[in-house]
């Protein structure tokens, strides 16, 4: 049904790819999850940020240099030329987008594209729980170091307010939905390939989960949850993530891109940065992760308690 969906007339910056992807990627996560039942907040309350108990509200984080440091889809590239999925040459690719990816702060289209292509060529003909069982294994190897206590602080305030908390990336959502397990968050929304009886095709349902297409995914778990987006949050670092963002009645930008940083500031976003060195300094904005990764966590669980106008 879901796929469907995408015929609808919209007046929105969506392709029908974008839509189309979001609709799969939502439909792909609910699947992967049970509802947890949470109790409504007492009548007559005038409850803090995020609201304990409100089962209309959820929060939503991308993962490349907002929850992580680095690509998601890159480190994964690295687990599997370790198990010689591919040769030298491609792990020397992967090499470079990310050091460009590391320094520049930002995500590239081209360079993500080409890192999608490639991640798909390589897995296609594999079997989906073959790559669900070696993204576990990659995950411990070169993603469990590189989580941002900050944003993981942030991500933990929202679940102890009892509110279901998710992962929104353009990584594959097998690899997504393992690093949402890992951290204990609800789930995850990431980019569907397509597969039959179990087997990648090396293609994709719609397109990347990215820009826009994020924006249709939340919209879409957003709707089957039945949620109300202007009780909800979004944290992302990168402006390709605006559509995502605005969306949301509490939006955040975390460690965020030059182009995200005007944006917030001229409406008024909350910000966080848990950066250390020259780049966090630019921003003007406490770097948590330089006073300590415990203590800039705790710090980061306190602020977003407090309500910030």
């Amino acid at each position: 049904m879901a796929a469907l969906g995408w015929l609808t007339p919209r007046r929105r910056s969506a392709t029908a790819r974008s839509v189309l992807a979001g609709e799969a990627s939502a439909e792909a996560a609910r699947k992967s999850t049970q509802d947890v039942p949470v109790s409504a907040p007492a009548a007559g309350e005038e409850p803090e940020f995020p609201v304990h108990g409100d089962d209309r509200a959820a929060a939503f984080f991308d993962l490349d240099n907002t929850v992580m440091q680095g690509a998601a889809l890159f480190h994964f590239g690295r687990g599997l030329y370790k198990r010689k999925f591919f040769e030298t040459r491609d792990l020397a690719r992967f090499a470079w987008q990310q050091a460009w990816f590391r320094l520049a702060g930002v995500e590239d289209p081209e360079h993500m594209q080409e890192a999608r292509d490639s991640a798909l060529s390589i897995v296609k003909g594999h079997r989906v729980a073959e790559l669900q069982s070696i993204g576990e294994e990659i995950y411990d190897e070169y993603m469990a170091e590189r989580i941002w206590p900050g944003t993981r602080a942030l991500a933990q305030a929202h679940l102890d307010a009892g509110q279901k908390v998710w992962l929104v990336t353009a990584a594959p959502v097998e690899i997504a939905q393992v690093i949402a397990r890992r951290l204990g968050l609800t789930g995850a929304l990431g980019t569907v390939a397509e597969s039959v009886d179990g087997v990648y095709t090396g293609k994709l349902v719609g397109e990347p989960l990215h820009g826009p297409a994020k924006a249709e995914a939340v919209r879409a778990l957003a709707a089957a949850e039945g949620l109300d987006l202007s009780r909800c949050a979004a944290y992302s670092d990168s402006h390709n993530d605006i559509p995502m963002l605005s969306l949301v009645g509490h939006p955040y930008a975390i460690n965020p891109d030059s182009k995200l940083r005007k944006h917030a500031r001229r409406l008024d976003w909350r910000l966080r940065d848990y950066r250390t060195g020259r780049k966090a300094a630019k921003v003007g904005i406490p770097a948590a992760a330089g006073v300590g990764a415990v203590a800039g966590g705790t710090a980061a669980a306190i602020a977003l308690h407090r309500r910030r106008r």
